[in-house]
């Protein structure tokens, strides 16, 4: 505990708090500057904890820090019992619960920073299921969710790049050696300049050089939109073939059908659904209101303590024996006619049961079918984002297992021609090892002869001559064939572009009428653009009022409704109690004697003669006790006395026992002595 509160002084200590603490000054903090201490540290690692806690409640200031520690994934020592003594202690700013929390956050700042910035953009709001089946609520849910993950994959992008990030000194030695190549480059451009210079109509010849460099890559570019609107001609035929497909199964299924299976399955969802809006979600809603309304109640309570708990589980434990023993009473009073009845309500009870459990795993099950759907959705799209091919059909795939199979009989054929290629590669290769080894051998006698004869060098000196003219001869050639070719090239090259001027001036008349028509077009649209945003903003406005106007129509006819209910419900307790009230009245007021001993009056004034009876005969029974206390006290103090004589007599007696025992033994003992 010493080295914990001697770190937590010294981060203190240090930038950003700055706090001049020791550990006397720090442990002599109270509790409420340990938790400005808390919410100082908190404020660092998020700015919005920043607070005043003397400006905010006690359950606020417990509250937000809950938040944040949970955010924080701090795990607080303990049972389930500890944590309760945590949240008390983080309330009340005990020493030994904000101690470990302060140590905690200084060992990690730096991290926590990370971990809080990233909360606010990656806790997830839980949206109910039921707000998801309204399509608006869905699409803006899953855009909420794809930011999300666009975010997550930004963030590793960054943190990434600030991992394998380059150092200077590594881009200064790259930005030198790309100076240095383009020194190069610029010398060898400078050369190849100097060398074309000496060429006739050498401008003209770069020019057509240029020319026909862009005429291939437009060539090049042309053939790439070529394949990619095959691609896109072949992939749309097939999503043709699979809508054909599935045309003729909706086909048969509906030629198949009957009206009457389809009104019976209109029906069966008519019926569920009605179930649900009538019966279920107002159940469920009911249910949710009042646990939210116990929850508030909860929440707007103070802070409980141990002996409130212990005092409320006693409450609740007498309520249910009470509640058990008026359920035993009313079993007790059931006759048999209300046993048949009773049996009858558990069986409806068990078939409303079973039909609230169907319901739902229904509505899991056209949930999960939804859901099950968005992802089957999602992955076809990002299949056709990649460029990859959809699920085949059956033929497509008998189609494709027989072109697998004809390209595996292809690919063993030819895998038995590599064996044959590569055996007579493995001959030839020794082949060649026994010529070179051979041409070794005569190149050695060779160079013997010649060293005997006195001309050592001289085969080596022919074949180095022998071979510089070969390369002479291959250079005239080529030197020929090129002035050559590029006297034909020039050629070429002059009557293609004549050819092209004499095709594109047609095309260019066409394009210059077809550009002020598009002028024409563009000035009538930017018209057109401007009277549709003008009739849309004010379509937007009337749109905009007449919402406001139908959402307040809406809460007024809501109000009302509840109000309607809320007098009906009132209405309808005081008919029950008028009804009982006449109900009394009638019993009280009849002249039979079993009418009116059922009235309620009269079982209260019975009760009540009942009781004071009950009272008469113990005020008579406390007169009594309190008479006769006095003697009764000193009769049992007597008896006291004579207990304690007679337990005297006793102990004095067994002492009297002991010494007569003891005498005889030393009687007896003497008496051996003298007859030794």
């Amino acid at each position: 505990m010493g080295d914990q509160i001697q770190f937590i002084v010294e981060k203190l200590n240090q930038e950003p708090f700055r706090k001049n603490y020791n550990l006397i000054s720090f442990d002599s903090l109270e509790s409420l500057q340990l938790l400005q201490l808390l919410s100082d540290v908190l404020g660092e690692i998020d700015p919005k904890h920043a607070v005043d806690i003397r400006e905010e409640l006690p359950e606020q200031t417990a509250k937000r820090m809950l938040n944040l520690l949970g955010i924080l994934k701090y795990k607080p020592p303990g049972t389930v019992s500890d944590l309760s003594a945590f949240r008390q202690g983080l309330v009340t700013g005990s020493k030994p619960v904000i101690h470990p929390v302060l140590h905690w956050l200084l060992q990690r700042t730096n991290e926590l920073k990370k971990r809080a910035y990233l909360a606010r953009f990656l806790v997830k709001l839980e949206v109910p299921a039921e707000f998801l089946q309204d399509d608006t609520v869905a699409e803006f849910n899953k855009q909420y969710e794809e930011l999300m993950e666009a975010f997550k994959n930004l963030h590793k992008e960054h943190e990434q790049l600030k991992i394998s990030g380059l150092s200077t000194a590594e881009i200064r030695r790259d930005i030198s050696a790309m100076e240095e190549e383009k020194d190069q480059l610029a010398k060898r451009v400078e050369r190849l300049k100097k060398r074309v210079e000496t060429v006739q109509n050498h401008q003209r010849m770069l020019e057509i050089a240029r020319q026909l460099r862009l005429e291939k890559e437009r060539e090049e570019s042309l053939a790439q939109q070529k394949q990619e609107q095959k691609s896109q001609l072949f992939h749309a035929e097939q999503r043709l073939q699979r809508a054909q497909v599935q045309l003729k199964e909706m086909q048969h299924v509906v030629a198949d059908s009957k009206p009457e299976s389809l009104m019976k399955k209109l029906e069966e969802e008519i019926n569920f659904n009605s179930y649900l809006v009538t019966e279920k979600i107002p159940r469920e809603m009911e249910s949710k209101k009042s646990s939210v309304y116990f929850l508030q109640k909860v929440v707007a309570e103070p802070a409980m303590t141990q002996a409130d708990l212990t005092a409320l589980e006693s409450e609740i434990n007498e309520v249910n024996t009470q509640m058990n023993q008026l359920i035993e009473k009313r079993m007790m009073k059931y006759e048999p006619t209300d046993s048949k009845f009773s049996m009858y309500r558990q069986q409806a009870s068990i078939i409303s049961r079973k039909k609230e459990a169907k319901a739902e795993e229904l509505q899991a099950a056209k949930e999960e079918m939804s859901s099950l759907e968005r992802q089957m959705e999602q992955k076809s799209s990002q299949a056709h984002e990649l460029e990859g091919s959809e699920v085949l059909t059956e033929e497509e795939f008998k189609q494709y297992v027989s072109k697998l199979r004809s390209k595996n009989t292809f690919y063993k054929k030819k895998r038995l021609e590599i064996a044959e290629i590569t055996a007579e590669y493995g001959i030839l290769q020794r082949t060649e090892e026994l010529l070179r080894q051979r041409h070794e051998a005569i190149q050695q006698q060779l160079q013997a002869i010649e060293e005997k004869k006195g001309i050592s060098g001289y085969s080596y000196t022919q074949e180095e001559l022998e071979r510089v003219s070969a390369v002479k001869s291959e250079m005239d050639e080529m030197k020929g064939q090129t002035l050559d070719n590029m006297s034909e090239m020039v050629k070429k090259l002059n009557a293609m572009v004549a050819e092209k001027k004499a095709s594109l001036a047609p095309v260019i008349k066409e394009l210059r009428q077809l550009r002020q028509n598009c002028q024409e077009l563009t000035q009538e649209r930017d018209e057109k653009k401007i009277q549709y945003d003008s009739c849309a903003a004010g379509l937007e406005t009337n749109r905009s009022a007449l919402e406001q106007e139908v959402k307040g129509l809406l809460e007024e006819c809501a109000q009302e409704e509840s109000n309607y209910h809320y007098i009906n419900c009132m209405k309808r307790t005081l008919e029950i109690q008028l009804q009982r009230a006449k109900e009394e009245m009638k019993a009280y007021v009849s002249p039979d004697p079993q009418e009116r001993r059922k009235a309620v009056r009269e079982q209260y004034t019975r009760i009540i003669l009942e009781q004071e009876n009950l009272g008469k005969k113990l005020r008579e029974k406390q007169k009594v006790v309190r008479e006769s206390h006095g003697p009764n006290m000193k009769q049992m103090k007597m008896w006291q006395d004579f207990e304690q004589l007679m337990e005297c007599k006793r102990e004095c007696f067994l002492k009297q026992q002991n010494q007569a025992a003891i005498g005889q033994v030393i009687q007896e003992g003497g008496k051996d002595r003298l007859v030794l």
